[in-house]
Formats: structure tokens, C-alpha cells, sequence
């Protein structure tokens, strides 16, 4: 999956200016569209991403209850949208004969959510909707009818929410303290029988991340383990199939921690996480999961942007050594790291440990 994304993330670079030029030899005006009645988002990209639109998705079915709102995105991240009620049909961006049937669509309003790359842009204007919305971070501003200003200093759920500004005449609130993902039929999912409603004890570890700098290990995760169980707290370990390896050192240090990882689509390890007192876990999408089911976070933070994506309210704690070379991602790329990933390695299992207790024990801070 990662090699594909650095394909795409490449073809990107390549093609994308080009592309973008030779779209403007064919014309397509915008106009104000008298009546919302039909709108596509474009979601490329993963799983955090997705999570922190539907606040924007939500608030815009709000607004226009009767229209009907569509989604273009990713297979990794298909299945976030699937958990949002506001949404009529998902296309796949990265599956032609849909991509093809999307823009074939007569939309509205067309939303392009992507924060730098170029192709999205191009699919937007093609759509040739009327009111086309998007970041203007590069020459892909010059295909959007309205152009939104982009900042590394914005937490991205309030990013989205500009977007939307241009049709709901004003600038809307986000509540970091309310839940935005509304888990139905939680209770049949047969793995969740082993599981109470609420389990008090009963703690999250994702050991995964997308980007291999944001790796904390899983021999650090495993120490994290072995100190909760030792305290009598339950550890459960979620995660892709790919997050089998950082599971099996966990289980190294932690035998009683339950391994997840590889058995849960993103619909049950959101019910999960509903489930669980609390989530650790590297800066990911499974950190912005349990945000977004009211589940606290204790987060570890150093290559990506902490103002952008770090969990928002008192209920999340973010442990950032701050070191002067980071943060280093910027528009979803990092470089590779020549200090062996000391933002993340200078973190101790006891420092995670101890923000766990505080939050379990004290309540948000």
C-alpha cells in the first residue's frame, strides 16, 4: 500500500502542472448555483483525513438537508465514509471506471479536499460543476471557481470547515469535546462479545503508523503493556495485518494483551475504540478514530504538525519532545530521517505510562 501511494504521490509531481495547463485550453465557466441539490467531495488520501471531513460533510447535510452529498476517495479510506449517514453513494478515486462514472456525474457543487496535489484539482474541473471548492496551495488554485487559503497553523478539521464556508455563508464551529462518529449496531459485531459496554480497564495500543518515521516500536509499545497489565488495567491491540509484527513483540513483553491487529474492519475497530477507556498510539488515523467516538488519546508527536493534527480538548494528551528539526512533514511528505527518529525514540514507556495514569485517574486536564 505504501509503495502505491508513493507511485501515485510521484505520477503526481510528474504530470500534475502539466495537466493542470492543458485542462485550462478547455474552458469550463463557474457560476452560483441557484439550488444545492447535488454535491461531490474529493477525499484522496488516508484514513485521518477522511475522519476529520465528516464534521464539514455533516455540518453542509445540515444546511441542505435534500441534497444528496457523494464522496470520491481512496480504497484505504472508503470505509470512514461508510460510518457517516450523510453521505449517498462513495466512488473509488483509485479505480477507473468509477473515477470515470464520478466525474460523469452532473454535480452542483464539487469540493476538492486535497491540500497540495495537483490530480484532484484536474478531476474537479472536469466534473464541470458550477461551483468548484478548493485549497489554493499551488497552481491548482487556477481550476476551482472559489480558491480557500491553506495553513500548516489550522487544525485541520477547521480547514475543512472553510471549505464549506462559501456555501453556508459563514464561518461554522467544531466541539473537540463531542463526538462526531455515531457507531450503530455496535452491540451484534460478534468480536465485541468479550467486551462490556464500557470497560473501565480495558486500554488501546496502535503500534502502526502509515509513515515508518512515526514508528514508536513495538518493543516500546510492549514495555506500555507490561506496566498497564502490571497496574490491572486489560490491553487490546488493533491494527492492519501489516501491524502483525509490532503486535507479536507487544505480546513479547505483555502475553495477556489481546491481538487484534488484522481481524477488524474500520467499522469494528471504531466500535472498539468506543468501547475502550483510552487509545494509545503514535500520531495516525486510528488517533483521529477514537477522537472522533469521544474515546481520550494519549499521542506521540514529532515528525507531523502538532497545531494541525494533534487531538483538540482536554480529554487528549500530546507528548512532543519539540526538537528543532521537527516538525518535518509537510504536505503529507516526510523525509527520511538521519537522527534515527530521535522525536519519537527520546519518548520513555514510563513518560506514556504516566500520561495514561494521569488521564485514567485524573480526568480531563
Amino acid at each position: 500500500m505504501n509503495q502505491k501511494i508513493g507511485f501515485l504521490k510521484r505520477i503526481d509531481s510528474v504530470i500534475g502542472v502539466p495537466l493542470i495547463f492543458l485542462s485550462r485550453l478547455f474552458p469550463i465557466s463557474g457560476q452560483n448555483a441557484d439550488v444545492v441539490r447535488s454535491v461531490l467531495f474529493i477525499r484522496p488520501g488516508g484514513i485521518g483525513d477522511a475522519v476529520l471531513l465528516l464534521p464539514a460533510i455533516s455540518l453542509l447535510k445540515t444546511k441542505f438537508p435534500d441534497s444528496g452529498i457523494d464522496v470520491l476517495c481512496e480504497k484505504r479510506n472508503a470505509g470512514i465514509f461508510g460510518l457517516s449517514g450523510a453521505i449517498r453513494r462513495i466512488y473509488l478515486y483509485d479505480r477507473q471506471t468509477e473515477l470515470i462514472g464520478c466525474i460523469r456525474n452532473n454535480y452542483d457543487v464539487v469540493i476538492d479536499t486535497e491540500q497540495w496535489h495537483r490530480l484532484s484539482a484536474v478531476a474537479a474541473y472536469f466534473t464541470k460543476a458550477p461551483i468548484r471548492i478548493g485549497f489554493g496551495t499551488n497552481e491548482r488554485g487556477k481550476l476551482f471557481t472559489h480558491n480557500i487559503p491553506y495553513s500548516h497553523d489550522d487544525y485541520e478539521v477547521n480547514s475543512f470547515l472553510k471549505l464549506i464556508e462559501p456555501l453556508t455563508a459563514g464561518s461554522a464551529e467544531f466541539s473537540p469535546e463531542v463526538p462526531f462518529i455515531d457507531i450503530e449496531g455496535g452491540d451484534s459485531l460478534p468480536f465485541l462479545e468479550g467486551f462490556s459496554e464500557k470497560d473501565d480497564a480495558l486500554v488501546a495500543i496502535f503500534p502502526g503508523a502509515s509513515v515508518p518515521e512515526r514508528r514508536w516500536g513495538g518493543d516500546k509499545f510492549g514495555k506500555v503493556a507490561e506496566g498497564l497489565i502490571r497496574r490491572g488495567y486489560k490491553v487490546v491491540v488493533v491494527g492492519s495485518a501489516g501491524d502483525g509484527r509490532e503486535a507479536a513483540e507487544i505480546r513479547k513483553y505483555a502475553p495477556a494483551a489481546i491481538d487484534l491487529t488484522g481481524k477488524t474492519s474500520l467499522a469494528e475497530v471504531a466500535a472498539l475504540l468506543k468501547r475502550c477507556r483510552l487509545l494509545i498510539t503514535a500520531d495516525s488515523g486510528l488517533m483521529h478514530i477514537a477522537c472522533a467516538v469521544g474515546t481520550p488519546t494519549v499521542s506521540l508527536f514529532g515528525s507531523g504538525i502538532e497545531k494541525k493534527w494533534a487531538p483538540q480538548g482536554g480529554r487528549h494528551i500530546i507528548i512532543n519532545k519539540r526538537l528543532k528539526c521537527s516538525p518535518c512533514t509537510k504536505f503529507g511528505y516526510t523525509p527520511g530521517c538521519e537522527k534515527g527518529v530521535e522525536c519519537l525514540s527520546l519518548i520513555s514507556p514510563d513518560e506514556v505510562i504516566c500520561a495514561v495514569e494521569k488521564l485514567l485517574t485524573e480526568g480531563p486536564h
